[in-house]
């Protein structure tokens, strides 16, 4: 029986990476998923360190910024439309995050596509459409700055 419960512990470990991955491509980070409201969000991540709103072109917002780099944006105030994180432990499944490079980015991601935006180099999951739910790595200096997942509205 010893044994087994030794066996069931290392296949936990091993398996653990997986399990915990933060960062669900075209999905959210860390609890903060797309289209959740902000009573669940509160409900995974608890109460916010900061919560700032006002208007923008699209109408009104409202983002909550946690402890660690993330930052939740309810475009409308009521419904999650991107998650970001600057922080260094959210990573996806294959371990790409904050610090990683662009190279672990373009092998460990499924149809990422990189590109330069005037000045930004950017790795990002889908279609820039309207609507689109994408996965976006900011690249400064080679390395993963900032992951977005969210919904791009224009």
């Amino acid at each position: 029986m010893r044994r087994l419960s030794l066996f069931a512990l290392v296949v936990f470990l091993v398996a653990a990476p997986d399990a915990v991955a933060m960062i669900q491509l075209d999905r959210g980070i860390a609890g903060a998923r797309l289209g959740a409201s902000r009573a669940d969000v509160r409900a995974a991540l608890g109460k916010p360190a900061k919560v700032a709103g006002g208007r923008n072109e699209f109408g009104p917002w409202v983002r909550y910024t946690y402890d660690g780099g993330l930052r939740v944006f309810f475009q409308g105030r009521s419904n999650v439309t991107s998650v970001q994180t600057t922080g260094l432990g959210d990573r996806t499944a294959k371990g790409v995050g904050v610090g990683s490079t662009e190279a672990d980015v373009t092998a460990n991601v499924p149809g990422v596509e990189c590109e330069t935006f005037e000045t930004i180099r950017s790795c990002h999951t889908g279609d820039l459409a309207p609507g689109k739910r994408v996965t976006d790595f900011l690249i400064t200096d080679g390395k993963v700055a900032r992951i977005t997942v969210g919904i791009v509205i224009d």
